[in-house]
């Protein structure tokens, strides 16, 4: 376990905190991780739901309270680590989003939940790094290419696997046969699809392993299939720093095996969170039709949408059990108790290098 460079910035711990939507990963989180030499990343979904005027201006609301968020993670982190956005394609203000952070000096853009082919030409003549998320070899080498045209290639590859939380990039009938491959052959294949690009730059581009990962001897077993780095999401939960409220905290601890489920996310792909009431509603054929649309994401309609997802993880993150969508890594069982982000980091490096 060394620390790596990412384009023209130095990733002391190759540690990734997963950006976890809506107001799960704000500030506060992102930038614990950060101070711990790792990279803490806020999320840029709905991030204004708790200023005064989103019910006027969301859009206004969330861009506001991201580089608040951002600037905020800069502050706790001071000279230490990176902070980075997890900025959704598939969201109505992800162009938006990706300036007002870089604005707000991020250290770098990771996106996903679509094919993030525009992203070099947003961001272009920022001094800020960028990095697909991707679910193996090729959607990476699909989305290398296109960058390379724009002059760009990835900073680094986040590889997510089949046991991540939230949104999946793998077909339903992939998730429930359990026949995705393997995360550690994802990054294998993922590392030999990017070679050739990083030999055409001088270097290699690094790929992080993300989904289902839990200890340092999983971190130890991404990098020994090639994986320079790895990311914790759903363990990053259960700690003070964590920005969700102690009651949403509270409902992933009491967490069984049997409480997890696959849902279907208006975004068109499919998503993994706990089994809540309104979980089973939905799971009943139910249509929870949206009251207010806050126009988060371009392919939800008001009038198609089986239910409103911002509500629904404003609700959970704010601990309403009965109507919360509460996303969660297929691991979310193994929470025990609250650990501080210092403790974690700790843990994992003490386990990473034992394991190596």
């Amino acid at each position: 376990m060394n620390g790596i460079e990412l384009g023209r910035r130095w990733l002391e711990v190759p540690i990734l905190q997963g950006g976890m939507g809506v107001g799960v990963s704000l500030g506060r989180l992102a930038g614990a991780v950060a101070a711990c030499g790792g990279m803490g990343t806020v999320s840029t979904a709905v991030p204004g739901f708790d200023e005064p005027d989103f019910a006027r201006d969301p859009q206004g609301a969330n861009l506001r309270a991201l580089r608040r968020e951002v600037r905020r993670a800069r502050e706790i982190a001071g000279k230490s680590g990176l902070v980075a956005v997890n900025a959704m394609v598939a969201t109505t203000q992800y162009a938006d989003s990706v300036r007002a952070a870089i604005e707000a000096g991020v250290d770098a853009i990771v996106s996903g939940a679509g094919l993030p082919l525009e992203l070099p030409a947003i961001a272009e003549g920022a001094d800020v790094l960028l990095a697909p998320v991707v679910s193996g070899p090729r959607a990476a080498g699909l989305i290398a290419r296109a960058w390379q045209k724009r002059g760009r290639l990835p900073d680094f590859v986040l590889v997510e696997g089949s046991e991540a939380g939230g949104h999946l990039g793998f077909d339903r009938q992939t998730l429930r046969a359990g026949t995705a491959p393997s995360l550690a052959e994802l990054v294998a294949r993922t590392v030999e699809a990017l070679a050739p690009f990083g030999r055409q730059r001088g270097r290699a581009i690094p790929v992080f392993a993300a989904g289902g990962l839990w200890t340092g001897a999983d971190a130890a077993r991404m990098e020994a299939a090639g994986a320079a780095g790895v990311q914790f999401a759903t363990r990053f939960i259960a700690t003070p720093e964590c920005d969700a409220s102690q009651a949403y905290k509270d409902v992933m601890l009491a967490a069984r095996p049997q409480d997890v489920a696959l849902v279907d996310s208006p975004v068109g792909m499919p998503g993994r969170a706990l089994r809540t009431p309104l979980v089973r509603r939905l799971e009943e054929g139910l249509r929870l039709a949206p009251s207010r649309c806050v126009d988060c994401l371009r392919p939800c309609g008001r009038s198609t949408a089986l239910y409103c997802i911002a509500r629904a993880l404003i609700r959970a993150v704010r601990g309403d059990y009965e109507n919360g969508l509460f996303f969660c890594g297929a691991g979310v069982h193994r929470l025990e108790g609250m650990h501080s982000v210092a403790w974690l980091m700790k843990h994992w490096k003490t386990e990473w290098r034992a394991f190596a």
